[in-house]
């Protein structure tokens, strides 16, 4: 039986609820357009129940947040004394269903069982399952059982869900030690991870209050391990820190304070994460001019007004949040969901309609999981840009693919520390000292030797990043390669069209842009290389993007755009398009093309009816081929600026193994989703 609701019910707190719930939105919003979130009670509706608030803000849902609940504990208790237990149910249940009028699916969470104050009460979560028909996701938790006990604590639950004849969905046993659990049908266990539990410099920041001094936006997911008083002489003090600790210090004490400058910036001291000033000194100006002043990497300098002794307890009191641009928590909790959970059987017992909706949000999830599922090795030559850094951590930590940084590894691992991030799981090769570095000279000379090139200049050449990342994929030491965060797209393309080559079947390498607008994903190309394409090149371009859609499971409908539709226009322009259009025909006479059309033709059926009404793809395209570069460009960009669309790409096709360019204006989240479609082209 295929479900449309599930309801997550935790034993008791601090088991990793949003987490799970998290996975299991990831699974519903790659699939589902429209889902709810609900939680029937909530501890206190005075304050912002945080698991609505960052499960509506991270899946941008179109919910309203009095919608996303329906009582509080006092309303409950209030409701049991005075009507009962079916009052409460009833009432809840006329909210769950009013969700399961607007939306696909409703995804519901309970609150722990543990948290109510009754034997009754415990067993609300079920009876709520059980009246709206959702299946459940119970959840237990390990943390300081033994396996006899994790077993009885399981045997328990399962009784207990068949005497309320609910169905189980997933069983969830959290915080595993170790891996002596018996693989048990629909159970899953997660292992504990203790970086889930460490806080980060924002957790500091709004529990103490913190002023900032010297921070940049990216300083708050900082993980802090430990806080350290600066009382001591500055040789003894330095012999005490640690990597990633917060450091306690009185602004009068500038000993200490240049003294941390100074270990930052070495090599062989450990990398704090943060400098805390307390008490009600003020930082001298000469002082606060050296910090400010500090260029590259930057340590973050807070300031508190209390003293130490009032400044350490309000640090004890800090917990970790989840907070929804808590990218690395984030990443390192659905990373640890998927590597645990049998995605695909999720997949398949959740009630899916086929919809020909698809968001941006769904699109991006779509690609996290069409890459989880066919791991590659993706090389990252441009390891000095800590964008690049960044993305790649994400990408680590989501279990996604594995990642292979270029350069010298004592000082990209000094870089990532400084800026507090996590790429202890990169393979890290230095090209210049690489023993590969011979064998790559000596097959590119072969390569070109006929062209003039001499063994010297081919050396030269590998010493390139992009040459050697290009050979690496190119012999399969790695299974694509995203460069362009700091290099030219000529850099990029050149080592690709030398040493990798296209397909033998295409004529040039082409470009496309994944336009992600608010219910639909169109294609566009060639919108980034090919200037002003020939009526064989225009053809080829159409018939690279009808195979990359293929590959993202979008089914094509192509439009051979220029100024006129169908027979209504003449000349060499609109001829070439034309033209164009029935060499694609001949090449692949099942592909739905058409063309010449115009772009209003060719998206609106109102428009398609009148000036070509037997198209079967007037007024359905979702690849768009732009007749030269001029057109393309400023379209895409036109859409992508007035309607707020996602773009993603260029995405380079027609290789022979994926090679990607970045522009150098690129975010963190477009250089993960080019190393996601990276790794998605890689299984071709």
């Amino acid at each position: 039986m295929k479900v449309k609701s599930l309801y997550i019910s935790a034993v008791e707190k601090n088991v990793g609820s949003l987490f799970i719930t998290m996975g299991i939105m990831e699974i519903l919003k790659r699939n589902i357009d429209r889902v709810a979130f609900f939680r029937p009670i909530i501890f206190d509706k005075k304050i912002k129940d945080r698991d609505i608030e960052f499960i509506s803000q991270r899946y941008k849902l179109d919910m309203s947040y009095d919608d996303c609940y329906g009582f509080d504990l006092n309303e409950v208790d209030a409701i049991i004394a005075s009507k009962g237990v079916n009052e409460l149910i009833t009432r809840l249940f006329e909210k769950f269903k009013k969700l399961q009028e607007r939306y696909e699916f409703v995804l519901c969470e309970g609150m722990p069982r543990s948290l109510f104050t009754s034997n009754t009460n415990q067993n609300i979560n079920l009876l709520l399952a059980q009246n709206f028909g959702s299946s459940l996701i119970s959840i237990l938790s390990a943390k300081g059982r033994l396996d006899r006990e994790i077993y009885e604590d399981i045997a328990i639950e399962r009784q207990n869900l068949i005497s309320f004849d609910i169905d189980c969905f997933a069983l969830f046993v959290s915080r595993v030690s170790g891996d002596s659990l018996k693989r048990q049908e629909n159970i899953y266990y997660l292992r504990e991870l203790a970086e889930l539990d460490v806080i980060s410099l924002e957790d500091v920041i709004e529990t103490v209050d913190a002023k900032k001094i010297a921070f940049s936006p990216t300083d708050n997911t900082r993980a802090i391990r430990g806080f350290r008083v600066a009382s001591l002489g500055v040789d003894e003090f330095l012999d005490e820190i640690r990597d990633d600790d917060l450091i306690i210090v009185d602004a009068t004490r500038s000993d200490i304070v240049l003294a941390l400058i100074a270990s930052f910036y070495s090599t062989k001291c450990p990398k704090i994460s943060a400098v805390l000033f307390v008490g009600t000194s003020e930082l001298s100006d000469s002082l606060k001019r050296l910090i400010l002043g500090l260029s590259e990497y930057k340590i973050p300098f807070l300031s508190i007004q209390s003293d130490t002794f009032e400044s350490v307890k309000k640090l004890l009191q800090v917990y970790p949040r989840l907070r929804v641009k808590s990218e690395r928590k984030i990443a390192l909790a659905l990373g640890l969901f998927s590597a645990s959970v049998d995605i695909s059987a999720f997949e398949r017992k959740i009630k899916l309609q086929k919809s020909d909706v698809m968001t941006p949000v769904m699109f991006e999830y779509k690609l996290f999981e069409m890459a989880r599922k066919h791991r590659k090795n993706i090389v990252l030559p441009e390891s000095s840009d800590e964008r690049i850094l960044r993305a790649a951590e994400i990408i680590l930590r989501r279990d996604i693919a594995d990642i292979t940084l270029l350069g010298r590894e004592d000082e990209v691992r000094e870089r990532s520390l400084k800026l507090g991030i996590d790429i202890s799981k990169a393979t890290i090769i230095d090209h210049q000292k690489s023993k590969m570095l011979s064998e790559f000279s000596n097959i590119f000379y072969e390569m070109r030797k006929t062209k003039g090139l001499t063994l010297q200049a081919s050396r030269d050449a590998m010493i390139h990043r992009n040459y050697f990342a290009t050979m690496m994929v190119h012999l399969g030491y790695a299974d694509g390669m995203v460069s362009g965060a700091v290099h030219s797209t000529a850099d990029t393309l050149r080592p690709a069209l030398q040493i990798i080559k296209t397909n033998p079947d295409v004529l040039i390498v082409s470009s496309l842009f994944f336009m992600c607008l608010k219910t639909k994903v169109l294609l566009y190309g060639d919108c980034a290389l090919n200037q002003n394409p020939n009526a064989k090149e225009l053809a080829q371009i159409a018939l690279s993007s009808a195979k990359t859609a293929e590959l993202f499971d979008i089914e094509p409908k192509v439009a051979m755009l220029s100024y006129s539709t169908g027979e209504s226009g003449s000349g060499a322009d609109v001829d070439k398009v034309r033209e164009a259009t029935m060499l694609v025909k001949a090449l692949r006479s099942e592909l739905e093309v058409d063309g010449p059309l115009q772009y209003d033709a060719a998206v609106d059926k109102s428009v398609a009816s009148i000036k070509l009404p037997n198209s079967k793809v007037a007024g359905e395209a979702n690849i768009f081929i732009f007749p030269d570069l001029n057109t393309g460009n400023n379209t895409y960009k036109a859409v992508e600026r007035s309607s707020g669309a996602l773009a993603i790409g260029p995405i380079l096709q027609g290789l022979k193994k994926p090679v990607n360019d970045l522009s150098r204006g690129c975010s963190e989240a477009d250089i993960v989703n080019t190393i996601l479609i990276t790794a998605i082209q890689a299984n071709i």
